[in-house]
């Protein structure tokens, strides 16, 4: 099959890389697969970066000469950083400051065309921010069979990706209770913004799918659902090639850290101002774990922050940069005794399924898609809340998930797996185990390929 791929960029966060690993595993299978990007970063031939600047009209293109231009003056005429946006492309700035989402990328009009072959699938992963017009919408679905892949709910609202406890976007949404949350916008637009998306997915023909049943229960309440023709629930998948058990010692040694410490990681870029993730809750946690002393000094690693170490009662907190290099990122897993994933909003995060292929029981809030990747230990102190989610035994648990903000919740899981290594080793083998019978990343690409066979066949 020729199977044309779309996404914001072939290498960054969670819905980058499955695009990316989709893209790989096609080609590697004998597949014909491209993959469009609005910022390529690699150098791989299969990815085309689709080129808007290029495709601008004249008019737009006299707009950004002369802006680029007029940057030449920025430090003679202080405040013309305010005006030369405008020269460049007067009606983007103009839609962005009354709150318009930004559709005006002219290339992806003949997106379909950038492959050398026509393509039989056309599989779009996030269409925001900022490289896609969905406008386009409508026609392109009509050239060949479009799945869409939701990894976030943006194409459900009017604005954000995540709308935490608002369920405006199912009326409408206006009235935006936060206009700050990604992606930003400086207007309540919101109603138009929705409005304008509910018009193009009514004239458009797809498929969706989500990684997580929760996602897809919004969808189907969403202005998406009459639209919808078929709808699947198809998990990210995780390369047990890479991310498997390993020697704990050895990759403490690589990364230089004590043999003998109690070590607790979490993964995630920027972690501490991550609008997504909940660092207060981890680090509150944390300190009730370290303020019960121990024999063993415990060690934090936030992977993924830039930032100077320091001490939370007994518990050294220790921040170590994005890591590009995947080995060193399993060895971060294989080294640590719990993962631990705090989250205000998550849709199907991978680093959870990570940990867990690589034999390291999570401790979890229960928000999103989380509760759907890690089976629940069953405790006595918990909620009644949580009960229904932690209801594995020993045999059968790969960590355990509290409520959303509750540090007590976490410090007290936490402090269980810890004091009882041969229950933390049991969750250890199950994880690793569950990984590869439900998350395993040949499972995910299979069962796209089949679905596309399915829907190139029904569409011929």
């Amino acid at each position: 099959m020729n199977i044309l791929q779309i996404s914001t960029s072939d290498a960054g966060g969670g819905a980058e890389r499955v695009a990316a690993n989709l893209s790989k595993a096609y080609s590697e299978r004998g597949h014909h697969s491209w993959l469009a990007v609005g910022s390529k970063r690699g150098n791989d031939s299969g990815v085309i970066e689709i080129p808007n600047n290029a495709a601008s009209t004249w008019w737009v293109d006299l707009c950004r000469r002369l802006g680029k231009r007029l940057e030449r003056f920025s430090e003679s005429l202080p405040g013309l950083w305010r005006v030369a946006p405008f020269c460049e492309n007067p009606r983007r700035e103009i839609e962005g400051l009354l709150g318009i989402e930004d559709f005006n990328y002219p290339a992806t009009r003949r997106i379909v065309r950038l492959p050398p072959a026509q393509p039989d699938i056309v599989h779009c992963h996030n269409l925001h921010p900022n490289y896609f017009d969905l406008r386009e919408l409508p026609r392109l679905s009509l050239e060949a069979p479009m799945v869409l892949t939701l990894h976030d709910a943006w194409l459900m609202s009017g604005h954000c990706a995540h709308s935490f406890d608002c369920d405006r976007w199912k009326i409408g949404c206006g009235h935006c209770p936060d206009l700050s949350i990604y992606p930003a916008i400086q207007r309540d637009a919101t109603a138009y913004n929705w409005k304008r998306k509910q018009d193009i997915f009514a004239r458009s023909r797809f498929y969706v799918s989500t990684p997580s049943e929760w996602l897809m229960q919004k969808v189907k309440q969403s202005l998406l659902g009459p639209s919808v023709l078929e709808a699947r629930v198809i998990p990210n998948g995780v390369d047990t090639s890479v991310f498997h058990p390993g020697n704990q010692q050895a990759a403490r040694a690589l990364l230089g850290i004590p043999p003998d410490c109690r070590m607790l990681l979490f993964t995630g870029n920027k972690t501490r101002r991550n609008l997504w993730k909940d660092y207060a809750t981890m680090r509150n946690a944390i300190a009730r774990i370290g303020d019960d002393g121990g024999q063993k000094p415990i060690l934090f690693v936030a992977l993924g922050e830039d930032a100077p170490a320091e001490r939370v009662g007994h518990a050294e907190l220790r921040f170590v940069p994005y890591e590009n290099d995947p080995q060193r990122v399993v060895a971060y897993y294989r080294a640590a005794d719990i993962y631990i994933h705090a989250a205000r909003a998550d849709t199907f995060p991978n680093t959870v399924i990570e940990a867990l292929a690589c034999g390291t029981p999570v401790v979890a809030t229960a928000v999103g898609g989380i509760p759907e990747q890690v089976k629940g230990l069953s405790m006595e102190y918990q909620q009644c809340a949580l009960k229904q989610l932690n209801r594995h035994g020993p045999d059968e648990a790969t960590g355990a998930m509290v409520p959303m903000g509750d540090a007590t919740a976490m410090a007290d899981c936490i402090q269980t797996l810890m004091d009882d290594e041969p229950l933390r080793r049991k969750l250890s083998a199950n994880a690793s185990c569950d990984v590869r019978q439900r998350f395993e990343l040949k499972r995910q690409i299979e069962t796209y390929l089949n679905w596309y066979e399915q829907l190139v066949k029904a569409n011929a």
